[in-house]
């Protein structure tokens, strides 16, 4: 006979045991053998969980959200550095497009971080950020507040206030001290943002490299494509855990009037030809109504 393992068979009935004696042997026996195949199988199958663990976040870091860590103060004090904040990265798929007030994060749209040298992150890290487990560290990304999409007029002088289409917004997110525009008074602008281009600003005007200062870049202007997602909730630390809502001074009345000026315009000069044509046509059936009676 063959070698026998340990727990695989029920032990024999010593001398002068009962029925309930063997009953209850046999039962542990059987406890053995179905922990110890439970085991070897959790083990087998601990490979294939791992993988499919990583392809789901994999697939979630590509399609759904990302985390991104912040590292710098541009976005005090809505954000403050080594905060982890999840971008929703789905609406963008559907067609959405980043509206104003909306905080988001994109690539590098023309070396605005040269000369703010990145850390060259492990090999671990790369992995990790790779999948999406943690917050990449050799993306060279941005974070900032959207405050003028195509279409818009964005202005500032002296001490404020910031105006899009000639409304002056209210900011209370803007970092206390700060003005509207900034502290450098030379630092003067109004621009009007063309066709899937966004005008971007830090929150921490006076610490926050974003359109005003790479006009000779584009214009300042960060392209829409660029976009990586809408930044949606502050989920880490755990004490500053808190949502990223659009304010309501971008909700103002009459704000959004160049937006949809133009298609308005359209519509109505395509309407009026129109309402002429059909007129005409009416006009024309009664005259032949009348000659035939």
């Amino acid at each position: 006979m063959g070698d026998v393992a340990v727990g695989t068979q029920p032990e024999q009935d010593g001398p002068g045991e009962g029925p309930e004696e063997s009953a209850g042997k046999t039962r542990r026996w059987r406890r053995t053998g179905r922990s110890a195949k439970a085991q070897r199988s959790f083990w087998k199958e601990l490979p294939l969980l791992i993988v499919v663990t990583l392809v789901l976040a994999l697939l979630i870091k590509t399609f759904l959200v990302q985390a991104f860590s912040i590292p710098s103060n541009s976005m005090q004090n809505t954000l403050q550095p080594g905060d982890r904040v999840l971008v929703d990265k789905l609406t963008r798929w559907f067609g959405s497009k980043p509206e104003r007030g909306e905080v988001v994060v994109f690539h590098d749209p023309g070396n605005w971080m040269e000369g703010h040298p990145t850390p060259e992150p492990n090999v671990v890290q790369k992995a990790l950020g790779f999948i999406g487990l943690v917050p990449s560290a050799d993306e060279k990304d941005l974070i900032k507040r959207v405050v003028g999409v195509a279409g818009d007029t964005v202005e500032c002088k002296g001490a404020g206030p910031l105006k899009v289409n000639g409304k002056p917004l209210d900011e209370p997110y803007v970092f206390p001290g700060n003005t509207p525009c900034g502290m450098n008074p030379e630092v003067q602008f109004k621009v009007t943002v063309p066709k899937d281009r966004l005008w971007v600003m830090g929150d921490h005007r006076q610490d926050s490299q974003d359109s005003r200062y790479h006009q000779d870049e584009d214009g300042g202007f960060v392209p829409v494509d660029d976009v990586v997602g809408r930044a949606i909730v502050i989920a880490w630390p755990v004490g500053r855990w808190d949502t990223l809502p659009v304010p309501a001074t971008f909700d103002q009345k009459g704000i959004g009037k160049a937006a949809v000026a133009a298609p308005t315009a359209v519509a109505f000069a395509g309407a009026v030809p129109l309402v002429l044509v059909r007129r005409r046509l009416l006009s024309r059936r009664k005259a032949d109504g009348t000659t035939r009676n």
